[in-house]
This record gives C-alpha cells, sequence and structure tokens, in this order.
C-alpha cells in the first residue's frame, strides 16, 4: 500500500480581503457557500463509548509513532458500522489495540487520534484535555487578552481550534468528531476558562474537504463581535465574525514584540500590512514613520483605527496598493527604510505549488532588501508550512546575493507559545520568521 502525506490547508487570502456578511445569509468568505444564521444544537454527547473497529493495514514506521492521523491508506478493515464522528478503536494488524480516536469515512483522515491508552472518552476526558490546554496557557501567556488557548493537534484535541479575545471564545470545529461535540465542548470551555461567550467560525475551506457545512454565529452568548483587546502596549479591534482565521494573527504576537526592538527612530516600511499590528507595535517603540501597503482597504481602514486608537495616527500613513508593484515603485523612487516589515500570506498551500512559492518569496525579500538602508533591519515571515525553513533561508541568500546586500542573521523564531508544536506532528510546526540586518 502506498503512503501519502496529506497536510492541513491554513485559511488566509491573499488579498486579506474581509467580505462583508448579508442581512439574511452569511458567506463563508472565498466560498461560492451560503448559509443560514447558526441554529440552536440540541445533541450533547456525554459518554462516548467505543461503537466500531478501524483495523490498520499495515504497522505504523518509527518516524510516524506518535501521529496523531490515520489516513485512508492505512486502513484495512472497518467494522462496526460507525458514523461519522464516532468514537472508533484502532486495530494494529497484529490485533492489538492501539489507539482511541474520532472517524469519518468521508475525510482523507479517517481517523483522529485522541489517546493511544485505553480509556473512555466520556465528558470527563474531554473536560481533562481541556483543563490541561488552559492551564498551559495560564502558565505561558503574559501581558495580553488575545491568545490560542487551543492548538488542535498540538493539545491533543484534533479538529478543534479556540481563540481568546478578552471574554469571547472563537471556536472552530474542523472535523466531523469536534462538530458533533461542540455544544458540549462550548459549556466546558467556558467553564475552564472563564469565558462567557462562544462565537462559531465554521467558515474554513477545510470543513469542506471534511463534508462539514460552513457556519458562523455566537454558540453561548450574544453582544457585539468586534472585540477590544490588548498586545503589549497596544490595543487592537479583533473583528471575530468577519476578520481573517479567527478574527486576528495571534500567532505572529512574540514575533510583533521583538521587531519593535528594532523600530526607536526608524522610518518604517510595512508589508502586507493588514490591520497594521507590525506597525502600531513599531509606532509605540518610538518609530519615526511607519508606512503600510496591503491590497485590501477594509483591512486598512481597520489599520487606521488601530493607529489613532493607539494615539500614533500622525505617523502612521497607509496605502492600498500591490505590495510587489509598489515597492519596485518606491525603490524606482529612492526611497529607503530603516525597518522592512514582511509578512505576506502563505503563498504555497500544496506542495505542488511550493515552486512557484520560493520565487515569490524570493522575489519578495530582494525587493525588501533593496529598500534597506545600509544597517537596517528586515523582519521576514512565511506562514507556508509545506514551504521549509531551510527553503525560506535559501531564498534569503539568493535574494541578498542578487541584491548585493551582506546580510547578517540575527534571530530566527517561529509561532508564538501558545502555538505549541507536537514533536510528532509536524504539521504543528509552520509560521517561520526571520530577522535580519541588510548591511
Amino acid at each position: 500500500m502506498e503512503w501519502k502525506t496529506c497536510c492541513p490547508l491554513r485559511i488566509r487570502a491573499a488579498n486579506h480581503s474581509m467580505s462583508p456578511p448579508s442581512s439574511n445569509y452569511t458567506y463563508a468568505e472565498g466560498l461560492d457557500v451560503r448559509f443560514a444564521p447558526l441554529d440552536k444544537y440540541a445533541m450533547t454527547i456525554h459518554d462516548d463509548s467505543s461503537r466500531g473497529r478501524v483495523r490498520l493495514s499495515r504497522a505504523r514506521g518509527v518516524e510516524e509513532l506518535g501521529h496523531l492521523w490515520i489516513y485512508a491508506g492505512y486502513v484495512e478493515e472497518v467494522s462496526g458500522d460507525p458514523a461519522s464522528g464516532d468514537v472508533v478503536d484502532i486495530i494494529a494488524p497484529n490485533g492489538r489495540f492501539y489507539a482511541r480516536g474520532l472517524y469519518n469515512p468521508a475525510s482523507k483522515i479517517r481517523v483522529r487520534i485522541l489517546t493511544f491508552d485505553d480509556e473512555p472518552i466520556t465528558e470527563q476526558f474531554w473536560r481533562g484535555r481541556l483543563a490541561q490546554a488552559v492551564r498551559l496557557r495560564r502558565q505561558i501567556v503574559t501581558d495580553t487578552t488575545a491568545y490560542r488557548l487551543i492548538y488542535g493537534e498540538a493539545d491533543r484535541l484534533p479538529g478543534l481550534i479556540v481563540d481568546r479575545y478578552d471574554d469571547v471564545l472563537v471556536m472552530q470545529t474542523l472535523s466531523s468528531g469536534m462538530d458533533r461535540r461542540k455544544d458540549l465542548l462550548a459549556d466546558l470551555l467556558c467553564q475552564e476558562s472563564g469565558a462567557t461567550r462562544v462565537y462559531l467560525r465554521n467558515d474554513a475551506k477545510s470543513r469542506i474537504l471534511e463534508g462539514l457545512s460552513v457556519e458562523r454565529g455566537f454558540l453561548r452568548g450574544g453582544g457585539a463581535t468586534m472585540v477590544d483587546v490588548q498586545e503589549g502596549p497596544a490595543r487592537f479591534l479583533v473583528d471575530i465574525e468577519r476578520g481573517q482565521k479567527t478574527g486576528w494573527f495571534c500567532d505572529q504576537r512574540e514575533n510583533r514584540l521583538v521587531a519593535a526592538r528594532f523600530a526607536a527612530g526608524a522610518e518604517v516600511l510595512e508589508v502586507f500590512a493588514h490591520t497594521g499590528a507590525f506597525g502600531i507595535h513599531a509606532a509605540l517603540a518610538g518609530a519615526k514613520s511607519i508606512e503600510g501597503l496591503d491590497v485590501s482597504e477594509e483591512a486598512l481602514a481597520l489599520a487606521r483605527n488601530h493607529a489613532v486608537l493607539n494615539k500614533v495616527e500622525d505617523r502612521c500613513v497607509y496605502r492600498t496598493a500591490d505590495a510587489f508593484e509598489e515597492m519596485r515603485k518606491l525603490e524606482r523612487a529612492g526611497r529607503r527604510y530603516d525597518l522592512v516589515l514582511l509578512d505576506p500570506p502563505a503563498f504555497a498551500r500544496s506542495k505542488q505549488a511550493v515552486p512557484r512559492a520560493l520565487a515569490g518569496y524570493k522575489d519578495v525579500n530582494l525587493l525588501g532588501m533593496r529598500l534597506m538602508k545600509p544597517e537596517g533591519f528586515l523582519v521576514t515571515s512565511s506562514c507556508s508550512h509545506h514551504v521549509t525553513e531551510q527553503e525560506l533561508w535559501t531564498g534569503i541568500r539568493l535574494a541578498a546575493r542578487d541584491a548585493k546586500r551582506q546580510v547578517r542573521l540575527l534571530e530566527q523564531r517561529g509561532q508564538a507559545s501558545d502555538h505549541p508544536i507536537l514533536a510528532t506532528m509536524p504539521e504543528t510546526r509552520y509560521l517561520k520568521c526571520f530577522i535580519l540586518q541588510v548591511l
């Protein structure tokens, strides 16, 4: 049986656009799909006794042990007639118990493993896993009211994403198993975290691949969908209804704070600015000026609001423009900057797109280097899981060669610590960030 790797999608529109909702229906961004307002869910599951068995066709290799996904190609036989979302036992080829997880016959990932122990999947199990994730965030997250509370597989809750923004939890159930249990999970999350509201953002494209509908709305509580949050010294407005992902890029939080260390007295260019978070932190750290570029006027309108909210609007200018074209214009005009911030969308959403993506990353870094003053600083990122750190670094080296600039690596970073990386799940590691000095 041939083994094929399948990696998860990261949904981030290339133009950072945010589509307005209809008064009668809500639209999933980037999809030609409409769905009715969220209904109340009746079913609550408290006891998930195993209802089926999935027998593996061959033993997993050493490099795959501990991985939480069982692909269709690994399945020899399914017995017990389990329904989508049911708990099933995974049986090794030798007939022994291997793991227990959530089944979906419509997905390439047939089973998402919950535990390698022979333990019941009850309400107590779910509460324990959620409580463990909450405890970790209380230990590692400081000085912010916006952070990732549940990071799917990394928190051993595959298919569940939860971000916290002040008193509201924004939840995504990206597998049929988690989707069936969203009511129970919402109740337990509120009890364990102390949050008072839960908003469902089930409009990710990956739900389509799981055979799930798209939906968006309050699951617990109600009220405003624009939430005021604090991140270090900055304040931001998070649009939990229409914003990218669940409303905010919590994964870049620590990188934004580190990048601000290089901003005092600097002329700053923020490319792919979106709602201006990197630039606002730079302005609060004493930057002389912030120039932000993005193709989405709606996103930049929120960036301007953020500048006013943080009392730095006199130093922040935002322009709607294609990043590549505008950077070339700035170079021809002789503009040069002390600090350039590059936070592009994912250029590679599949392995097939990697070669083109690498060319794009090399090009954007080349343009950034050409806009640098001597001894300036370049902060450049990639959120493409399919592009490795080594591939991105090679592109940076080639860009430096073509720009005829010497470049020093000061710091190599990744996603914020509230996005932990599970050692046996390389898919949980995706964000790359390099802090460079361009001589």
